[in-house]
């Protein structure tokens, strides 16, 4: 599936819930499901600045691909870094630095965080596609 294949996905899933107490939930269940970071990664070197929690992120690259792995220590923040996972992961250093994540938007995430979260969030982004601009310049 295409990046953007996947983002419509996850509107539609996202569309299925009526108030934010369900989306919420949606959110912490995804958490559940992260592909778990090694713990050998869980250092300084791998947290997400910008985020109020602690959040890890690792990049491989796997046959030209990269695959994240992640955890948090908030239930909240950990769903929504398996939510960057789940759109990002699997995908070329190129299509991830390019990669347009319209669906942000249009799941009302930005408007239902609070400040903090919604930081850092871009800053699960930001880090993201930077780890993908450096395997792209290593490759």
């Amino acid at each position: 599936m295409t990046i953007n294949e996947i983002q419509d996905e996850l509107i539609e899933d996202f569309a299925f819930y009526q108030d934010w107490m369900e989306k919420y939930e949606y959110i912490i269940q995804l958490g559940k499901e992260v592909p778990l970071i090694d713990e050998a990664y869980k250092t300084d070197q791998y947290i997400i600045k910008g985020c109020q929690s602690k959040v890890w992120l690792y990049p491989e690259l796997h046959d030209g691909k990269i695959i994240f792995t992640a955890d948090s220590d908030a239930i909240i923040t950990k769903g929504l870094v398996s939510l960057m996972v789940k759109v990002l992961s699997g995908h070329t250093p190129e299509e991830i630095a390019k990669a347009d994540l319209y669906f942000i938007d249009q799941i009302g995430l930005k408007d239902h965080l609070s400040p903090t979260r919604a930081n850092g969030l871009l800053s699960m982004v930001k880090q993201m596609k930077l780890y993908a601009l450096a395997l792209q310049a290593k490759g």
